[in-house]
């Protein structure tokens, strides 16, 4: 099944990541870090199939080896908050064969990234499945953040652009210093660029698919921005993905599972939805016809006509069981007219329409109970971070721990913020949130339930269709033959006359 996942992250300093054990892990290779001193060894990671750089014209050619390379973007960046690299995750097509994914992947970077002066490390991985499981081929690739100059020598990310007044003078602050703004040197970063590039990739594989004869298509936009009324699925992180492959069902996964589920149930009710009420339109223009016959009509002959090519006893009983069954369910659903069956349809809209407002309300709800757990773990786990600090009274030592402590203690002082805007009284109830979280799965399955009798019946009403289709199309063809049939009848009669 054709699929589109592109996402798109910074490898950062300040969270605690190195560029040397991503690149390594992303290659299953062993590399040394000589920023850190140590040595990332991911030599037994299974699933990698090739990897490569791929080096714009004025990179040094020794950047080819991913040691040097990376080693040199640490050596680049002397900050302990630096942005080291651009990190992209994106998922190849089960449609192509390995050769042509990797094939249409390389022609991609190279018209994307390396023709914009990137330097790209790409990975191509295929992770064993289950007999029966899907395939996930997909590519990681890394870039450099800081660019390079046209002699091979790093660049600057930013430049000042001083602020001016009307006169075209610098403009200064309270204290004597010239104000500036801090302007990125390349677009890489812009969201509009990332537009870009997942539109491009978009744009490869549908013209492969194209290419190739095949009725499918991946769209890079959102189902929101597509106009599909659809939930969408969560991020799983490769932790999920690994304990999922080994059989490990995760709260994620499971969630994943349900929302893929329902979105199945949500395209064939929409579907079916639209083509009943577009055929019910059509249908009551021809039904309103002089001489047209009505509903009951158009099925007595749909079941006369099976009953005349039932040559078997068991034929001709199973066909009065089934219009048995068809007129019940009519007279019980109070359905005598199309007027009626549009009214059903509607109704089925309407109920759908309320449904999917719902999920998308308990999805958010899930998505904050999820992310709050993640901060009471995050809270949990920095908070001797922060108590260390309270100890410290004198201002040198707490200002040198703080330095030393910043990134943890950011993330801690955001985690309880958070959990401060839940819990306004300080008191973190997380067996709460869990209770809440449970009760909203168990409502998740009674709406798929609800889903799923709303479809079953729209396929009894889809039934009736194809019956009135059937009979419909039946008597067309007896309206024609009786037309046909018209000038013979009245030259016979003239003959008599004579």
């Amino acid at each position: 099944m054709a699929l589109f996942h592109f996402t798109a992250d910074q490898i950062k300093r300040s969270e605690g990541q190195s560029v040397m054990a991503s690149a390594a892990y992303r290659s299953g290779e062993k590399l040394h870090s000589a920023y850190y001193g140590e040595d990332s060894d991911y030599t037994r990671k299974k699933g990698v199939i090739c990897s490569e750089i791929l080096l714009p014209p004025h990179a040094p050619r020794e950047f080819a080896d991913r040691e040097t390379l990376w080693n040199a973007v640490e050596h680049a960046e002397h900050g302990k908050k630096a942005q080291l690299a651009y990190s992209f995750e994106v998922s190849l097509q089960n449609e192509f064969s390995l050769e042509e994914n990797i094939a249409l992947a390389r022609k991609f970077l190279l018209d994307n990234f390396v023709s914009r002066g990137m330097t790209v490390d790409v990975a191509f991985h295929e992770k064993e499945t289950e007999e029966g499981g899907t395939p996930n081929p997909h590519f990681h690739f890394l870039c450099p953040i800081r660019p390079m100059n046209p002699d091979g020598t790093w660049g600057f990310k930013q430049h000042r652009v001083y602020r001016l007044d009307e006169d075209g003078n610098r403009i200064r602050d309270q204290n004597g210093k010239f104000l500036f703004d801090a302007v990125p040197t390349t677009d890489w970063g812009d969201p509009e660029t990332l537009e870009q590039w997942r539109k491009a990739w978009a744009d490869v594989c549908n013209a492969k698919f194209a290419e190739k004869g095949l009725d499918v298509r991946i769209d890079h936009r959102s189902y929101e921005r597509q106009g599909l009324d659809l939930l969408p699925t969560v991020h799983e992180g490769a932790a999920v993905r690994a304990m999922e492959k080994k059989g490990i069902r995760t709260e994620k996964g499971e969630f994943n599972r349900w929302i893929k589920a329902t979105n199945v149930v949500i395209r064939d009710i929409r579907g079916k939805i639209a083509v009943l009420l577009d055929w019910i339109k059509e249908a009551k223009a021809e039904l309103e016809k002089p001489k047209a016959p009505d509903l009951a009509s158009l099925l007595g002959s749909y079941y006369a006509y099976r009953k005349s090519k039932a040559y078997s006893q068991k034929g001709k009983l199973n066909n009065l069981k089934e219009m048995n069954e068809t007129f019940n369910y009519l007279r019980e659903n109070g359905i005598a007219t199309l007027a009626d069956l549009e009214s059903r349809v509607q109704t089925h809209q309407t109920t759908v329409d309320s449904l999917k407002a719902t999920l998308d309300s308990q999805n958010a709800r899930m998505k904050a109970i999820r992310s709050l757990s993640d901060d009471s773990d995050t809270f949990k786990r920095l908070k001797p971070v922060f108590a260390g600090l309270q100890k410290i009274k004198f201002d040198k030592p707490r200002a040198a721990y703080k330095a030393a402590h910043e990134a943890e203690l950011k993330q801690f002082y955001a985690a309880r913020r958070r959990l401060s805007q839940e819990f306004p009284d300080g008191k973190v109830d997380m067996k709460k949130l869990s209770e809440e979280y449970s009760t909203l799965e168990q409502t998740h399955s009674e709406t798929y339930a609800q889903f799923k009798t709303i479809r079953e019946d729209l396929q009894r009403l889809w039934s009736v269709k194809s019956k009135i289709d059937t009979a419909r199309s039946f008597h067309e063809r007896t309206e024609e033959q009786t037309l046909q049939n018209q000038p013979q009848t009245r030259r016979k009669k003239e003959d008599i006359d004579r």
